[in-house]
């Protein structure tokens, strides 16, 4: 085996395609919509902004061309992702294996991106997902990092992590297919209240906000069968540093702009996300007092500093006391 695919041209596909080509020396098959910029970049420069394609990149704006392959790796826009799949479910997936590297949840459902594969492929595949911390900027410094792989096949899980393990990015056994993936997609959600805060000068409370939003996360892993403590693992607070402080952080960057009055212009995954979130937890009765604030201040249009100041002014015992 020395061919694998990609679909999705942005800047995390891209590099996942880079980084499976000069790590592990696959030939990489990519994919895109033949309207995306992204593509087009790639396609007439044969680089974007963090990388150049290697010789063993290869271009293709038919879908097709890149299920032939066994281990098709996805990262598309969340929102994106339903479409996706159901262009997907007419081609003969059987026996392929998929590792989706997205991170977060549909905003009409609230739904993970593994759940939404399996509602729309009704075949035999195999399917991973990709979480914790990683920026291609660093990455392509050579700056090591960890993430978590996970899957409800053992050797799946294994057969991935054994694939694309290397020196600069050592990959490690998810235990809890549910908590990692909703543990990935609130980060996104952490980070941009951490933009807020850096937009409103209030580095201070950052600490505070990373002690109590895993608790906040927790709860919300529990309500769909996870492990609670997986909000205290790689793909959620492990992930704190690359989210909530890197530069590169594209949910950070938003909410640090967005509590300026400015526009960032680019997509941040968490604002959707957060709209997912506050969904289910108001349907459900869960108590997310960060998201619930976010939410007031993104889609409402809340006062940001009495809103953000309030949530913060909670009793801290009540958020330990109650999952």
């Amino acid at each position: 085996m020395s061919r694998i695919s990609l679909i999705g041209c942005g800047r995390w596909g891209t590099f996942l395609g880079w980084y499976a080509a000069n790590y592990k020396n696959f030939d990489v098959d990519m994919y895109d919509i033949p309207t995306s910029p992204n593509f087009i970049e790639l396609r007439d420069t044969r680089k974007n902004s963090y990388l150049t394609l290697s010789d063993n990149m290869f271009l293709t704006d038919k879908l097709a061309d890149v299920l032939q392959n066994n281990i098709v790796i996805i990262s598309v826009g969340c929102q994106y992702f339903r479409g996706l799949c159901k262009e997907l479910s007419s081609y003969d997936l059987k026996g392929k294996t998929f590792l989706l590297a997205m991170k977060g949840l549909e905003e009409s459902s609230a739904t993970t991106m593994l759940d939404i594969m399996r509602q729309e492929i009704k075949q035999e595949i195999h399917i991973g997902t990709l979480g914790g911390p990683g920026h291609v900027q660093d990455y392509m410094k050579k700056v090591p990092s960890c993430a978590v792989i996970d899957s409800d096949e053992e050797e799946t899980k294994d057969f991935l992590i054994k694939t694309f393990s290397s020196e600069l990015i050592r990959f490690y056994y998810g235990s809890d297919l549910i908590g990692n993936q909703i543990g990935a997609a609130l980060k996104n959600v952490i980070g941009i209240a951490a933009g807020i805060l850096d937009g409103l000068e209030w580095y201070g409370l950052k600490g505070a906000l990373m002690a109590r939003a895993p608790v906040e996360v927790s709860r919300f892993i529990k309500f769909f069968g996870g492990n609670p403590m997986t909000a205290y693992g790689l793909s959620h607070l492990g992930d704190y540093e690359a989210t909530l402080f890197s530069s590169h952080s594209h949910n950070r960057t938003f909410g640090e702009k967005f509590a300026r009055g400015e526009n960032f212009g680019k997509p941040a995954e968490g604002v959707a996300t957060l709209k997912a979130v506050k969904l289910i937890a108001d349907e459900k009765g869960i108590d997310m007092p960060i998201c619930q604030a976010l939410y007031a201040v993104v889609y409402e249009k809340a006062d940001i500093k009495n809103t953000i100041q309030g949530m913060f002014e909670r009793n801290l015992k009540q958020e330990f006391e109650k999952y």
